[in-house]
């Protein structure tokens, strides 16, 4: 009995790790900033770049070059996508309509935002779930240690690369990568 037991029990786990294998990013739906449902279905096609932000943090001022970065590439199929998150030091405190004031007064910010999401934890997000398990992505495991972590994801909706906090949008690596 114990036997049928454990291959029934690795028969479910390899069905539903195969099924989350074949997951991309295209799969989800989130709330957007406003409230409205975002289906990632409709990027088929264009390279994104996810990032967690935060309004008070040292890493802010990347909204800048995340800007800029859209502002050069929003035309050649790329989008930014911004995930608020309040887990590192409290730095995202504000609610959905002061963190799209916030981007917007200070920043100029026209890329996508999300509402605020956990990026690690018991109530992290399906997409940062995915984002950061590999056997969900099937390229990295990856820990979200801070804000502004930037996760680079192809034109069929898989994770190409996960860079933290430091490396700025505009770093040589993204470059390349969208050309």
């Amino acid at each position: 009995m114990k036997k049928i037991l454990f291959s029934l029990f690795s028969l479910i786990i390899s069905t539903n790790l195969l099924f989350a294998q074949m997951q991309t990013l295209h799969s989800f739906k989130v709330k957007d900033i406003d409230g409205k449902e975002y289906n990632f279905a409709n990027l088929k096609g264009k390279k994104v770049m996810i990032v967690n932000t935060a309004s008070e943090c040292g890493y802010t001022p990347q909204y800048k070059q995340l800007q800029e970065l859209y502002e050069l590439y929003k035309n050649k199929n790329f989008v930014i996508i911004g995930f608020p998150c309040n887990q590192f030091g409290g730095q995202e405190p504000g609610s959905s309509t002061e963190i799209k004031t916030f981007c917007s007064k200070n920043y100029g910010v026209t890329f996508p935002m999300m509402e605020k999401v956990d990026v690690r934890g018991k109530n992290e997000s399906l997409v940062f779930a995915w984002l950061t398990t590999k056997e969900l992505n099937g390229v990295t495991g990856a820990e979200v240690l801070w804000n502004f972590n930037k996760f680079l994801i192809d034109e069929n909706g898989k994770l190409v690369e996960h860079l933290g906090s430091s490396t700025t949008p505009l770093d040589d690596k993204i470059l390349n990568w969208l050309k």
